[in-house]
Parts: structure tokens; C-alpha cells; sequence
């Protein structure tokens, strides 16, 4: 029973059905509604927040399976509302860093509105000239780690050329436009006609391909890096990894942030061509946003001004309702998404 003069609001969830072998449907998510007290637990240090967007990655399907306890992010619970990253505003706060009003991006749920009970996980929103849907791609964790990756891991220098699979995806599509920045060759494959033209057209690639139309990935690779390739950003893993590692150039650097194409198998595709690692002295590096959320102040310093003065772009595809979150998320591993897929759940 709600207290006297204790506010209630109905509260729209997505919650996880169970745990998920193969590839996943809409059906392993459906909608719930309950009622929510709109205030937080005195001394608990928590906030409540409004949910504005939500943010659709590909590393939540690994998350639909029981993973171990030491990853980056704990499996989703069934019975639960799923939890990814989003951009929020401050309702209730009992803590003192955050005050109603705010606005912040970080871990939350897939409902209307979320309890966060470790709200130092979440970057407030200090710079509103820009949408606030960006915090979740192009300023948020997409954005963290195209910077990153590309930056920090792969030490990349004017005129050496790169290669990025899923280059019209969220990370994808920036990675492209800070090597073209520094003056880089840039090559990038995509699943469709539309995608490849955004690539080349939008994004300003100097080449781009449909992977789904090439039989031989590593002639398509060598048409269009004869000389071979110096930085490769890894999206998708398996067969690709597989050619790419063949058309490698000496010293050549591999950012790896993600492998799509695993996700939903049973049993993850073998790398055959390991060894042309040792005689190309190739660096094949994993990272995660995380590693590098601590320069994220100096990420936003550079990044900004970029978009400020349109010398990048960023292609969103926005679904409005909670309602259509688990379609859109779904869409993910079937190429349905037209850049960064976010969901509109409430406007400000």
C-alpha cells in the first residue's frame, strides 16, 4: 500500500523471459506493467530516474545466456526487465552528487522508470547542444569505443589504410570518419546496397562493400587492399577475421571490440589463418568502453567540437515505445538497423 500522499506512476517494463540458446526472437522478451512509488529508500544513496532512450548494443545477446560472474556485465536475470545502457533523467535522488533534474547516461533498465541503487555508474549530461539520444551512441559507449579503439589500440598513422567490418553500424560508422580525420585510406563492408552507399556517400569512406554479395572475402580484400592492410577494426569475427588475417600488412594492428557473426551460434566458427601472425608481427588486441571511461572527459574535449562543426556525422535509427524495444534489439543480428538502433521511450 502506498503511503499518504505517496505518488504512484504505472511502470512499463520489458522484462527477460529465460535464458537463450541460438539465435533469439522477440519472444524471450515481453511487456509488463506495474505500479512504482516515486520516491527511494532514505539514506540508500540511490536514485530514481525517467528513462529517455535506450540504447541497443549487439554485446546484449551474449548477455541472454548464464555467463560467467567475472565479465564486463552480469547475465540478464529472467523475470527481470532487461538492463543495457541508456540516457535518463533524475525523479527522486537521495544521493549528493545527483539532484532531480539531471541528466545522465549509463546502466539502467528497459522500463519507464529504473531504481538505480549504484548511481556513480552513470556520466551526467552536461552538454544538452546536442541531441541527447547521442549518449548513447556517438558521446556514450559506442562513441567511447570507436575513439579508443581506434586511438589507443591501434596507434594508427596518416596514410596507413584500415579496414572495418559492420562500418555503418554504431562503432563502425565513427571509427571510419576519425581514420579519414588523420588522413587514412578507409575500406568498409556492410550487408547491404543502402549501407554500402551510406558508407561511401554519408560517412565519406573511400571504398566500401557488400560482404553478403563477395564468395571470397579475401580476394574482395585484396581488391581493394593490394598492398595490405594496416589497421583492421574487428566487428564481426569468423570467416572475416579468418581473410583478414591473410591480407594483413607487417606490424599490422587488430582492434578487437566485437564478433556479431558468433554471437548466436552453438558453436563459435574456428580462425584458421593464426599464422600469419608471427611472420607479419600482427598485434591482435581486445578492449572494452570500460578500459578507457576514465579519459572520457578528454574523449568528450575532441569529440564535440567534431560534431559541432560537422566534420563528423552520425546516423541514428530511433524507435518510439518500450513497446518495440525487443523488435529492435532483435533486429540487430539480421542487419535490420539503419545505423546507431536506439529507442525512444519518453521525451524529456
Amino acid at each position: 500500500m502506498a503511503g499518504e500522499g505517496e505518488e504512484m506512476v504505472k511502470n512499463k517494463q520489458v522484462i527477460f523471459r529465460d535464458y537463450v540458446t541460438g539465435f533469439p526472437s522477440e519472444s524471450d522478451m515481453y511487456i509488463s506493467s506495474s505500479s512504482l512509488s516515486l520516491k527511494v529508500p532514505e539514506g540508500s544513496k540511490s536514485v530514481l530516474v525517467k528513462n529517455l532512450y535506450l540504447s541497443c548494443d549487439p554485446y546484449m545477446r551474449i548477455l541472454m545466456e548464464k555467463v560467467e560472474a567475472n565479465r564486463d556485465f552480469a547475465s540478464l536475470t529472467p523475470g527481470s526487465p532487461v538492463t543495457g545502457l541508456g540516457v535518463a533523467k533524475v525523479v527522486v535522488s537521495d544521493h549528493p552528487e545527483f539532484k532531480k533534474g539531471d541528466l545522465v547516461w549509463g546502466p539502467t533498465g528497459w522500463e519507464e522508470y529504473s531504481l538505480i541503487k549504484k548511481p556513480e555508474a552513470f556520466f551526467k549530461i552536461h552538454h544538452t547542444d546536442v541531441p541527447l539520444s547521442y549518449y548513447t551512441g556517438i558521446l556514450g559507449m559506442p562513441g567511447t569505443t570507436a575513439w579508443a579503439g581506434f586511438s589507443e589500440v591501434c596507434s594508427p598513422k596518416k596514410g596507413e589504410s584500415v579496414y572495418i567490418s559492420a562500418a555503418s553500424g554504431a562503432v563502425g560508422q565513427l571509427v571510419g570518419q576519425f581514420a579519414k580525420l588523420m588522413g587514412c585510406y578507409v575500406v568498409g563492408s556492410a550487408g547491404s546496397k543502402e549501407k554500402v552507399k551510406l558508407l561511401k556517400n554519408k560517412f565519406g569512406f573511400d571504398e566500401a562493400f557488400n560482404y553478403k554479395e563477395e564468395h571470397d572475402l579475401d580476394a574482395a580484400l585484396k581488391r581493394y587492399f593490394p598492398e595490405g592492410i594496416d589497421i583492421y577494426f574487428e566487428n564481426v569475427g569468423g570467416k572475416m577475421l579468418d581473410a583478414v588475417l591473410i591480407n594483413m600488412r607487417v606490424n599490422g594492428r587488430i582492434a578487437v571490440c566485437g564478433m556479431i557473426s558468433q554471437y548466436n551460434l552453438k558453436q563459435p566458427e574456428g580462425v584458421h589463418n593464426l599464422m600469419h601472425i608471427i611472420p607479419n608481427r600482427i598485434r591482435i588486441k581486445g578492449f572494452a568502453a570500460f578500459d578507457y571511461y576514465g579519459q572520457y572527459s578528454q574523449f568528450l574535449d575532441q569529440v564535440l567540437p567534431m560534431i559541432r562543426e560537422g566534420k563528423i556525422v552520425y546516423v541514428e535509427d530511433i524507435v518510439e515505445g518500450l513497446e518495440n524495444a525487443p523488435g529492435a534489439l532483435i533486429g540487430l543480428f539480421t542487419g535490420r538497423n539503419f545505423g546507431k538502433q536506439v529507442v525512444l521511450v519518453a521525451k524529456e
